[in-house]
């Protein structure tokens, strides 16, 4: 049985570790470089960084800073905000990214997930899907979540996997920051849709929730940020009531 991942996310704006509710109310949460290296030393399996104003500024990825936090890494880095090219990606994995994501860029054309695989493989291709329940259906969101699409989660899941992406990253823009729970629901159908691993995301509160959405949620990894960058959860106690809760974990 494959190991399910816990994976803290660093939201980058001008250089810092923000986190916000609901992807409003941004407030500072950290030296991105200095929690990089506390969540090494914890444990975690992975490490996601989004530059989550990239898209919207236009501004030039940050790979000074990819190139600093890498440095002190020992675990696969995921690194997204703002990537449109073949280029682009060359230049964060130079920088030391192990895997990229993108949202906006492929939603406004899917051939760029199609281009990215071929260059790179399946494997360092990852579909940042930003998603948001209304009238009882979860629709596609992108730039930073301030546009809505006309793409149902759903259906955009299945052509991104089709087109070569290799991992979905679901953040349920309803949960994020409420410490309320993951999406469990949309984050099972996606999971038993796609044969590609189904990062969850948004919404981590207790130890209980990550259990929930590993077992009811069938996600292969769950993704956290304000839990771990205010230590109101620590990775080596998750890690160990998982454990405990007969869920498969590196410890």
């Amino acid at each position: 049985m494959l190991t399910k991942r816990i994976i803290p996310c660093l939201d980058i704006m001008s250089g810092r570790t923000v986190k916000g509710v609901n992807f409003i109310d941004v407030k500072d949460a950290g030296n991105p470089v200095d929690l990089a290296i506390q969540y090494v030393d914890q444990g975690a399996d992975e490490l996601v960084f989004l530059d989550i104003t990239a898209t919207l500024d236009k501004h030039v990825l940050l790979t000074g800073l990819i190139k600093q936090v890498a440095r002190h890494l020992t675990i696969p880095f995921t690194v997204g905000g703002g990537i449109n090219s073949v280029q682009d990606v060359s230049g964060l994995l130079n920088a030391g990214a192990d895997k990229v994501s993108v949202n906006t860029s492929a939603v406004n054309d899917p051939s760029l997930i199609e281009n990215l695989a071929g260059h790179f493989g399946n494997q360092c291709i990852v579909l940042a899907m930003d998603v948001k329940l209304e009238k009882d259906e979860w629709y596609v969101y992108t730039c930073g979540g301030r546009k809505k699409t006309r793409r149902r989660a759903i259906d955009w899941a299945r052509e991104a996997v089709e087109r070569g992406a290799g991992e979905i990253l679901l953040t349920s823009m309803n949960h994020d920051g409420t410490k309320n729970g993951f999406a469990i629901e949309i984050t099972r159908q996606i999971s038993e849709l796609v044969n590609v691993p189904v990062i969850a995301s948004g919404g981590a509160g207790s130890m209980e929730h990550f259990a929930e959405v590993f077992t009811d949620g069938k996600a292969d990894a769950a993704l956290a940020a304000s839990v771990f960058h205010y230590r109101e959860i620590r990775i080596p106690s998750l890690k160990k009531y998982l454990k405990d809760n007969f869920i498969n974990v590196r410890l």
